[in-house]
């Protein structure tokens, strides 16, 4: 968990997708992320965990359904939200805090 810590306490901001293998609306966000990915452009970093194999790290955070992203920057959660949104609004979203 320790690379993980790493990786939110960044000045950048990091969008957490907390998913499971199992779940069809993940598989649904999937595609989202990756747009979103590519029209960030650099300027946020996206990291998924399944909630199956890091149950700590959903325990940590209160994850009791997924699909739920966290906007973390410096360590701080700045956004949580359960379910799916498109691309765009994650972007809008994201970037106040870029």
């Amino acid at each position: 968990m320790s690379k993980f810590k790493d990786l939110i306490n960044s000045d950048t901001p990091v969008l957490v997708d907390f998913y499971a293998t199992w779940c069809g609306p993940c598989k649904m966000l999937t595609p989202i992320l990756k747009e979103l990915y590519t029209d960030l452009n650099g300027s946020a970093k996206i990291i998924k965990v399944d909630v199956d194999k890091n149950p700590k790290a959903a325990e940590v955070y209160g994850i009791s359904g997924v699909p739920t992203m966290i906007l973390f920057k410096n360590g701080e959660i700045k956004w949580r939200e359960s379910g799916i949104r498109p691309a765009h609004e994650l972007k809008k979203i994201i970037e106040e805090f870029v």
